[in-house]
C-alpha cells in the first residue's frame, strides 16, 4: 500500500476520539473497517502507532511522533489553494489570540491555522491570567488560554465567557540526583527544606494555593526564588541543583530532571479558553476548544510520568 492523506485523517481522527469506535463514527465508518484501516497502516510503517487500553487508545511514543507530522500535512494540503473569504484585495480576519504560560499553546495555534486557512492569528504572551481578562474586556484580544484553581474560577464579566480545557494536577520537578529520586511519588512535605522556584502572582490565586498546600503540610517553604523565565532555564536551574518546582503534568524534562507526582494530589490547575463572544462566534470557538483538547491529549500520551499517575490512581 501507498500512504495516502485518508490514512493520515484516520490516524488524527483516532489519537482525537481516543478510540478506534469513535472515530470511525466521526467519519462515517464502521469500528472493524477502521480497526483494519490502523493495522494496515501500523504494517505500512513498521511499529505499532497506538496502545491499546480498556477506556481506548493512545498514541506511543512513535505514534506521537507520526501524528505530529500527520497533523502538518494535513495542514498543508488545507492550506493549498485557499483564499481570504470577502471580497477581492480584502485582508484576511486576523484573530487576536493571547495565552498564559501553558504547554497547549503551540499544538492549539498549529492545529486552528490547519481548520482555519482564512483566518489569520496574533499570538500574545502574557503571564497573569487576570491581565489576560482586562485584555479581553478591552477589546484588545479576542480569545484566550487562562489559568485557575478549583474553588476559584476566572472572574469575568458578562462581555467574557469561559470553558474549561483541562483540570489537571500539578507535578514536581527535581534534580536527578535529588534524594527523593526512587520515589514514586513525593510527599510535599518532604520538600520542606528544599528551595523551591515559584513563578509569581497570576491574578487567578497562584501562588496562594502554593502556599495554602505548603501550610496545610505542615510547612512554610524554605527559601523561594521567585522565576519567570522559561520552561529551559528552569529545567537547567533544577538540573543544577539550585532548587524544585511546580511543573505542569505534561513537561517534558530534560536530561538530570525528573517529574514526579505529589502524594495525594494537594494542587491542580485548570487551563480554560476564554473569548468574547461578541468577536468570536459559536463555531470558531468551538474550533480553537476542539484544537486545544486534542493538543493535550497528544501532551499526554508523550508524558510517561502522568501515565503512571493515571494508571495507578
Amino acid at each position: 500500500m501507498e500512504l495516502e492523506l485518508r490514512h493520515l485523517r484516520v490516524l488524527c481522527a483516532i489519537a482525537d476520539a481516543g478510540s478506534v469506535g469513535r472515530a470511525a463514527a466521526a467519519l462515517g465508518q464502521s469500528q472493524p473497517a477502521m480497526s483494519t484501516q490502523l493495522r494496515r497502516i501500523e504494517r505500512f510503517l513498521g511499529e505499532a502507532l497506538f496502545e491499546r487500553r480498556a477506556s481506548g487508545v493512545a498514541p506511543t511514543q512513535y505514534g506521537a511522533e507520526v501524528l505530529v507530522q500527520a497533523r502538518e500535512v494535513l495542514a498543508r494540503v488545507a492550506a493549498i489553494g485557499s483564499r481570504p473569504q470577502g471580497p477581492p484585495g480584502e485582508a484576511r480576519r486576523t484573530l487576536r489570540l493571547a495565552a498564559t504560560n501553558s504547554s497547549i499553546l503551540p499544538g492549539m495555534v498549529a492545529r486552528a491555522r490547519g481548520r482555519m486557512p482564512d483566518v489569520a492569528l496574533s499570538v500574545s504572551s502574557v503571564y497573569a491570567s487576570s491581565a489576560i481578562v482586562d485584555l479581553l474586556e478591552r477589546g484588545e484580544v479576542d480569545a484566550a488560554i487562562a489559568a485557575d484553581y478549583p474553588g476559584l474560577p476566572l472572574c469575568h464579566s458578562d462581555a467574557v465567557t469561559h470553558r474549561g480545557i483541562v483540570t489537571e494536577p500539578v507535578f514536581v520537578a527535581l534534580p536527578a540526583r535529588h534524594r527523593l529520586r526512587y520515589q514514586s511519588e513525593v510527599e510535599l512535605a518532604d520538600l520542606a527544606e528544599d528551595a523551591w522556584f515559584v513563578t509569581p502572582d497570576d491574578g487567578a490565586g497562584w501562588p496562594g494555593v502554593f502556599h495554602d498546600a505548603c501550610a496545610a503540610a505542615g510547612f512554610q517553604p524554605h527559601a523561594v526564588h521567585e522565576f519567570i523565565g522559561d520552561r529551559h532555564q528552569l529545567q537547567s536551574m533544577i538540573a543544577d541543583g539550585l532548587g524544585v518546582s511546580l511543573v505542569q503534568a505534561t513537561l517534558r524534562p530534560i536530561a538530570d530532571v525528573l517529574v514526579k507526582p505529589l502524594a495525594g494530589t494537594p494542587l491542580w490547575c485548570r487551563y480554560v479558553l476564554a473569548w468574547c463572544p461578541d468577536r468570536v462566534g459559536e463555531q470558531l470557538a468551538e474550533t480553537l476548544f476542539g484544537a486545544a483538547t486534542a493538543t493535550h491529549h497528544e501532551l499526554l500520551s508523550r508524558a510517561p510520568h502522568f501515565q503512571a499517575w493515571a494508571s495507578a490512581t
